[in-house]
C-alpha cells in the first residue's frame, strides 16, 4: 500500500477543484493549474473538505504520484511556492526592468532573462532574487535556469546560490 496515496489532502475554502476523465483543474486566489488524471486506475472522493484517492484497479504506481501532484497544486494556488537565490561575487547584481530580469554576473555583457507570465520575480536587494509562483515545477525550473547562467564554483564560492544551499569549497593550490 502507498502511504503517500492514502493520505488525504485538505482543501482550503478558497480553493476549487474539478475533475474530468483526463484532467484535474485546481484554482485558487493565486492562480490555476491543470494536471493529468488517470481516471481509469484511480477514484476520488471529497468528504468534509478533504480529498482522498483510492484504487479502482491493481495499478498502484500512479496513486502516490497523482496525490503528490494534486497536493502541490493545492498548496500552490492557496499559498504559492517561492525560491530565494543569492548572488555571491564582486559586482554581481540583478535588477528588473518591465518584464525582464537583467543579471550582471561577471561576463562582458548583462544577461536578459524574460520573466514568464505566471511567475513573479522580485529583487529585494541587488544581490538577492525571489522567484514566486503557483506551480512548484515552474518555480523550480525558472530558478534552475537563472542559476545555470553562473553556477557556484567550488574555489571561491562565487555564483548564483539558492538561499539554503551550502557550497562545498575545495582547497586551493599549495605553495
Amino acid at each position: 500500500m502507498s502511504r503517500t496515496g492514502k493520505a488525504p489532502i485538505a482543501l482550503p475554502s478558497a480553493v476549487s477543484l474539478s475533475v474530468s476523465d483526463k484532467s484535474i483543474s485546481v484554482s485558487g486566489p493565486i492562480g490555476s493549474i491543470n494536471l493529468p488524471y488517470f481516471g481509469e486506475h484511480l477514484d476520488y472522493s471529497i468528504v468534509d473538505s478533504e480529498l482522498k484517492f483510492s484504487l479502482k484497479t491493481d495499478e498502484r504506481r500512479l496513486w502516490g504520484l497523482v496525490r503528490s501532484l494534486v497536493n502541490n497544486a493545492v498548496i500552490g494556488v492557496s499559498k504559492g511556492w517561492s525560491k530565494k537565490m543569492n548572488l555571491v561575487g564582486v559586482g554581481y547584481k540583478a535588477q528588473i526592468k518591465g518584464s525582464v530580469l537583467f543579471l550582471s554576473l561577471g561576463y562582458s555583457h548583462d544577461i536578459a532573462y524574460p520573466i514568464p507570465h505566471d511567475i513573479k520575480i522580485s529583487c529585494e536587494t541587488p544581490t538577492s532574487i525571489l522567484v514566486f509562483g503557483a506551480d512548484k515545477q515552474k518555480v523550480g525550473l525558472v530558478s534552475a535556469e537563472i542559476r545555470g547562467f553562473r553556477p557556484p564554483e567550488p574555489y571561491k564560492g562565487k555564483g548564483v546560490i539558492y538561499g539554503d544551499e551550502k557550497v562545498l569549497r575545495k582547497e586551493g593550490k599549495k605553495k
